[in-house]
């Protein structure tokens, strides 16, 4: 009585999901990058992004993970005071300019660090929330794990060369995309070109910010080991892109490199819904209910990042056991859709019931039965 059902339905024409889109894209000089579709977290461009590496300044980013949350939970605020101490007046590389004994606003650090870069305050918000850099540098690990960052460990707040301290190109693109998604309220600060302490204006190190491309961050780093590197993201049509490159020779290189692949990743993609959800997708045959047809609808909506030029066809089946038996209550599993490209991806949804069926009274199903069985006998 009862069978296995399997519909297959072929959309056409649906555009190709690909799992190696970067093929697609000229290489890099950069020695590690990853560039990935925001929502969607599709692959667009791949290199040595699970090799570690020295992450220099953009190891900050992190720093301001924890200085964000700090704020959202109100342990702090953005016009409190923290105090300069001496490590941090004395810290070399890019500075913001902070005095010893000097009361900075926290606002100011954050801008200190975003767009100076300046190690002096970077330090000196580890102090202030942790008491020391090296408490801070805990946190900071602990926090990396909080977010699936498997293949980074710290140091330090600021990226000084440590070999201990590292990262790669995957896990700082994990940290880019939390940083945006879970701060949309402090990730303006990425943006900012140019702040102003002490008398002394900086410029913001980021090339793409000074491009009409749609980028407002992140953050640049470069050491000597590391070489020159950059986390970036932008948006284009409401679409985000995050890029993380490192390894290059030189900061002409950097802009170059990161402009042209922003661009292409920005321009070369589009986001493509292939369900909507809640919306019936099947109509399924019901027995001992009080409908003998029910909707099944999917549970969410499915995102593909895939080429804008190149189209093709999704194969999609939908699987459940039919007919279904009452009652049915709505939004319970009643199978699954798989969708698969003509790569091989495939992608596995629920196949929710779309409405309440209550079952037949007693007599009702008495019936029913009966003609059941008389179908399979022939009667």
């Amino acid at each position: 009585m009862f069978n296995n059902f399997l519909k297959f339905i072929c959309l056409v024409p649906v555009c190709l999901v690909l799992l190696s889109v970067h093929s697609y894209a000229q290489d890099t000089l950069a020695k590690q990058a990853l560039i990935i579709d925001f929502e969607t977290e599709n692959v667009l461009f791949e290199k040595n992004s699970d090799e570690q590496m020295p992450t220099s300044s953009m190891s900050k980013v992190m720093t301001m993970y924890l200085v964000f949350e700090a704020l959202k939970s109100g342990t702090i605020k953005l016009d409190d005071e923290f105090l300069v101490g001496e490590k941090a007046w004395k810290k070399q590389g890019s500075k913001m300019f902070v005095s010893v004994g000097d009361k900075v606003k926290i606002e100011d650090l954050i801008r200190g660090v975003i767009v100076q870069s300046g190690n002096d305050a970077t330090i000196v918000l580890a102090e202030g929330l942790a008491g020391s850099e090296e408490a801070f540098a805990q946190a900071l690990n602990e926090k990396a794990k909080e977010l699936g960052m498997s293949s980074s460990h710290f140091m330090n707040a600021s990226g000084w060369p440590d070999p201990e301290h590292y990262s790669t190109a995957h896990d700082l693109a994990v940290l880019a995309k939390a940083i945006i998604k879970d701060f949309p309220e402090y990730y303006k600060y990425y943006a900012e070109k140019e702040f102003t302490y002490n008398d002394i204006t900086q410029q913001n190190r980021n090339p793409l910010i000074y491009k009409d491309i749609g980028a407002d961050g992140v953050k640049t780093g470069h050491t000597d080991d590391g070489g020159y590197g950059l986390i970036g993201s932008g948006k284009k049509n409401d679409r985000r892109v995050i890029m993380v490159l490192n390894g290059m020779e030189s900061e002409k290189q950097r802009k170059e490199e990161s402009v042209r692949l922003m661009q292409w990743a920005l321009s070369s993609f589009k986001n493509m819904t292939v369900f909507k959800t809640m919306k019936p997708l099947e109509e399924a045959d019901v027995i001992m209910g009080q409908k003998t047809k029910v909707a099944l609808v999917p549970a969410q909506s499915t995102i593909f990042t895939v080429p804008s030029l190149f189209r093709n066809k999704l194969n999609i089946s939908v699987e459940y056991t039919s007919p279904l038996v009452a009652p049915l209550v709505k939004g319970d599993r009643a199978g699954e859709i798989k969708i698969v490209t003509p790569e091989g991806e495939e992608r596995k949804i629920d196949l929710l019931i779309g409405e309440d069926v209550p079952e037949l009274g007693f007599f009702l199903k008495i019936i029913a039965k009966a003609r059941m069985l008389l179908q399979e006998h022939g009667g």
